[in-house]
């Protein structure tokens, strides 16, 4: 059964600088076990909630199979990390998940690329590794709540994109 392996909400950058200066500390209670979404705005507490420059991509996935062995979010600044889902191939979808709390649906607009800091968060080598399985960044569409544990999963296309406010 697909799940929500685990959850990262910060309100910190971490991965700033050069990455051979290495990431500043990251703050206690980051990983947590469930993170409200607000449609348009990203997940509450996270260091991209309402910002404008990122409201399509305030959510962003990665899938456990990708990653290399020992790897997590908060090496990987993802806000969420999936099993069973192949999240690389959602780009231009829906992404509809419910981990009990009804149904939280995510428009996948863009791929995550790996940046050179995964060679020093993750290991040498995870760069390359993570090239085209950095997971999707994402709209959320609807408010919501997710939590770690099993989840429905559906994927729907993604409906026209109508006239962009600014």
């Amino acid at each position: 059964m697909p799940s929500i392996v685990a959850l990262l909400a910060s309100p910190v950058h971490r991965l700033v600088g050069r990455p051979a200066d290495g990431p500043a500390p990251g703050p206690p209670g980051e990983l947590v076990d469930e993170v409200r979404i607000r449609a348009g705005l990203g997940i509450v507490g996270d260091r991209y909630f309402g910002q404008p420059a990122h409201r399509r991509a305030s959510v962003t996935l990665v899938a456990q199979e990708a990653l290399p062995a020992g790897a997590g979010l908060a090496q990987v600044r993802r806000n969420m990390l999936t099993a069973g889902i192949d999240v690389d191939d959602l780009v231009g979808r829906v992404l509809v998940l419910d981990s009990g709390d009804g149904p939280v649906r995510l428009h996948a607009h863009s791929r995550a690329h790996p940046c050179a800091w995964m060679d020093v968060t993750v290991g040498p080598g995870a760069w390359r590794a993570l090239r085209g399985k950095g997971g999707v960044r994402c709209e959320p569409l609807t408010d919501g709540l997710l939590r770690v544990g099993p989840v429905r999963v559906a994927v729907e296309p993604a409906a026209p994109a109508g006239p962009r406010r600014r």
